[in-house]
C-alpha cells in the first residue's frame, strides 16, 4: 500500500530530526540522512532513535483539558477543548487524540530495540554492553507508556461489547509489513504493557546515582563486569530525567488504575488489588506516608525550591519532571487582564464548590458551618491557594482583583474574551513574582512535573478502598484513609468529617474522588478521570455572578455558563476516522462514525 511505504519512508527520515526538547539527555542529531545502518557505529546517531520516543512524552506539558469538564471554561474563543463541548467532538475532530504520537512512538522503539545490541556504544566493552542495557530497557519503558496512553484515549468497546485496546506491534516495520492489523483486546494490551515494564525493571536502576563503593553495584551489572567509574559511567546521576525504575513502577500504577476502574474492570484482567499494590511499591521505596512532602500541595509557588532546582535533581513531592526553563508563558495567558494577562482558564463555581470548608465538611452539610453570604470565609487553604477570587491579591505588585459585576478589566461582565467568564481566575501554576507590564516584563522559573508523588498516593488510596476497604491495608502500612487524613493534615484541613465516614466505603470514595479532583487540578488528570470512573460528564459549568450592594453587602448568584453536551459513547475516545479508512482491520469505538 503506497500509504503504508510513505509513512515507513517518513519516519525513517524523522529519525536524523533534531531533538530540541531533550537537549540536555541526547547529542544533537546528524542532520543528514545516513541510513539505519549507520546507527551500528555511531551512537549519538542511535539515540536519536530512542530520543524520538522521549520528544513523543504526552505528559511532558499540561493540556488544559479541564476546560472540556466540570472544573473550568476558556474565554479564548479558539479553545479546541471548549469546542468540543457542545458535542462536535468527533472521530476526525479529537483535540484527545494521541493515536499517532503514541503509534510512532512505539515504531520508533521497536526499531531501536532491534538494533541496540549490535550498537558500538563505547571503546570499552564492558561499557558497551552497559549502555545497551541501559538503552534497551529505557526503549521497553518508553513503548510500555505509549501503550498506557493510546489505552487511556482510545480504548473501548466496539458494537459487540468486546472491550479492545490497540494494534499490538512489537518487531520493526517497512515496507513489506502488514500495516493492515486489528485491534487487540485491552486485556491482552494490558499484558503486553506489563511485559514491557518488566523487561524495563530487569534492566533499569530504580534511580540514576554516583556510587563510591564496589558494594553498591548492582548484581545484574556486576555480572556484565562493571567496577565503580564504569557504573557511574553508564548509571550515574547525570542521567537523571530519563526513564528509570521508579518512573516505570509509576506508570503501572497509572495503567493498573485505568484497567481497573468501572469503564474497564468487567474485561481489562486488573482488579483494584493489583492496582493498589502496584501504588505501593512506589510509596513503600519513597518512605510510605513519610514520603509525602509537607509543601507538596503547593509545589508551584515553592520558589525558593524551584529556582534553586538543578538539572536532574527532584523536588520531594516529583517522581518525574521536565527541564526547567524561564519563562512567564502560564501568567501571560492566565494572569488577569488588569495585569496585562489573557486570563484564559477559568475555573468554575463547580470547582469552587469541591471545596470543603477547614474543618472538612462539604458547603451542602450542615455541620460545615457553610454561610451563602460570606462564601470564601472559612474554606479549605487550597481554594484561595488554587483560584483567584474576587479581591484576591495577585502579581509582584499583590494588586487586588475584583472579578464581580463593575469590577472593570477584570469583572464577570466587561468584555467577553478578555475577562472571566465565571468570576474567577485560575492562581494555580501561575508564580506571584512576575510583572507582566512591558515596560517590565519579569520571567521566572517554571516546570512541568510529569509524575507527582500526590498522584501516586491518590492512586493507591482510590485502589486500596475499593480492594479492602477504607481502613484495610492489603499487608502495606497505611489504609485510604491514612492518605486521606495525612493530605488533610498537610493542607490544614480538619477530619472531622473523615472520622465520621471512614467505615463507610462508598462515602470514602467519593471523598478520594473530590481530593484527586482538587489536588491534581489543572494537570489534566479530571477529563480522564471523569471517564474512567463512568461519572457524570454533562454536569454544566456554572460560574458566579457577585453584586455589590448599596450598603455594602454582596449577593452572589450561580449562573450557568456553559453547557456540556456528551452521548454516553463519549466515555470512550475514537480511532482517529482517517485510519478506519486506511485500514479495513481496524475496529472503530462503539457509536462513533
Amino acid at each position: 500500500m503506497k500509504t503504508n511505504k510513505l509513512k515507513y519512508l517518513c519516519i525513517l527520515g524523522a529519525v536524523t530530526l533534531g531533538l530540541s526538547s531533550c537537549d540536555d539527555m541526547f547529542s544533537p542529531a546528524i542532520e543528514n540522512n545516513l541510513g539505519l545502518d549507520y546507527m551500528n557505529q555511531n551512537a549519538s546517531y542511535a539515540e536519536g532513535v530512542l530520543g524520538n520516543g522521549y520528544t513523543r512524552i504526552p505528559c511532558g506539558s499540561f493540556p488544559f483539558n479541564e476546560v472540556a469538564t466540570d472544573d473550568a471554561v476558556s474565554n479564548d474563543n479558539t479553545n479546541n477543548w471548549r469546542k468540543i463541548t457542545s458535542g462536535t467532538w468527533a472521530a476526525d475532530n479529537n483535540p484527545a487524540e494521541r493515536w499517532r504520537d503514541c503509534r510512532s512512538g512505539i515504531m520508533y522503539m521497536n526499531l531501536f530495540l532491534s538494533r541496540v545490541d549490535q550498537v558500538r556504544w563505547a571503546e570499552d566493552k564492558v561499557a558497551s554492553k552497559l549502555y545497551a542495557a541501559r538503552e534497551r530497557g529505557e526503549a521497553y519503558a518508553l513503548r510500555a507508556m505509549f501503550m498506557y496512553y493510546l489505552l487511556q484515549a482510545h480504548g473501548g468497546y466496539d458494537a459487540k461489547g468486546t472491550l479492545l485496546g490497540v494494534p499490538i506491534v512489537t518487531t520493526p516495520e517497512d515496507v513489506n509489513s502488514q500495516f493492515n492489523m486489528p485491534r487487540e483486546t485491552f486485556a491482552e494490551c494490558m499484558k503486553a504493557f506489563y511485559a514491557d515494564c518488566d523487561s524495563a525493571l530487569a534492566l533499569l536502576p530504580m534511580r540514576y546515582s554516583d556510587i563510591s563503593s564496589v558494594n553498591e553495584i548492582p548484581a545484574l551489572y556486576k555480572q556484565m563486569g562493571a567496577d565503580v567509574s564504569t557504573l557511574n559511567r553508564v548509571f550515574g546521576g547525570k542521567f537523571n530525567g530519563r526513564m528509570d525504575g521508579t518512573i516505570v513502577k509509576a506508570f503501572r500504577s497509572k495503567a493498573a488504575l485505568l484497567a481497573a476502574s468501572p469503564a474497564y474492570a468487567d474485561q481489562s484482567g486488573t482488579d483494584y488489588k493489583a492496582a493498589a499494590d502496584y501504588a505501593a511499591e512506589v510509596l513503600d521505596a519513597n518512605g510510605g506516608l513519610a514520603g509525602m512532602d509537607p509543601t507538596g500541595w503547593h509545589w508551584f509557588s515553592n520558589t525558593a525550591e524551584i529556582n534553586g532546582l538543578k538539572d536532574g535533581i527532584n523536588p520531594k513531592e516529583i517522581l518525574w519532571r521536565g527541564q526547567k526553563s524561564s519563562n512567564n508563558d502560564w501568567e501571560k495567558d492566565n494572569y488577569p487582564p488588569s495585569l496585562q494577562g489573557k486570563g484564559r482558564i477559568n475555573p468554575t463555581q463547580n470547582f469552587v464548590d469541591a471545596f470543603p470548608m477547614a474543618n472538612g465538611y462539604a458547603i451542602t452539610d450542615a455541620k460545615s458551618g457553610f454561610d451563602p453570604a460570606h462564601p470564601y470565609d472559612g474554606r479549605d487553604p487550597r481554594l484561595a491557594a488554587f483560584v483567584v477570587l474576587d479581591s484576591s491579591k495577585v502579581g509582584s505588585g499583590d494588586k487586588e482583583i475584583y472579578t464581580h459585576v463593575g469590577g472593570l478589566y477584570d469583572g464577570i461582565d466587561y468584555e467577553q474574551g478578555t475577562s472571566t467568564r465565571t468570576g474567577y481566575y485560575m492562581r494555580k501554576l501561575l508564580r506571584q513574582d512576575i510583572n507582566l507590564e512591558p515596560n517590565v516584563n519579569t520571567k521566572q522559573d517554571h516546570y512541568t512535573p510529569r509524575i507527582r508523588y500526590t498522584e501516586i498516593f491518590l492512586n493507591y488510596a482510590e485502589a486500596a478502598n475499593e480492594a479492602f476497604g477504607p481502613e484495610g491495608k492489603g499487608g502495606h502500612g497505611y489504609s485510604a484513609y491514612d492518605i486521606i487524613k495525612a493530605l488533610h493534615d498537610r493542607a490544614g484541613v480538619g477530619n472531622d468529617y473523615l472520622e465520621s465516614i471512614k467505615g463507610n466505603k462508598e462515602a470514602m470514595r467519593q471523598l478520594i474522588r473530590n481530593e484527586r479532583r482538587i489536588e491534581l487540578s489543572f494537570e489534566g488528570f479530571r477529563f480522564w478521570d471523569l471517564r474512567r470512573w463512568k461519572a457524570p460528564i454533562n454536569e454544566p459549568a456554572m460560574g458566579i455572578r457577585k453584586v455589590i450592594n448599596a450598603d455594602g453587602s454582596a449577593t452572589y448568584n450561580k449562573v450557568e455558563v456553559e453547557k456540556r453536551n456528551f452521548a454516553d459513547y463519549m466515555y470512550y475516545g475514537p480511532i482517529p476516522y482517517t485510519e478506519c479508512l486506511k485500514f479495513s482491520e481496524l475496529t472503530q469505538n462503539k457509536d462513533w462514525k
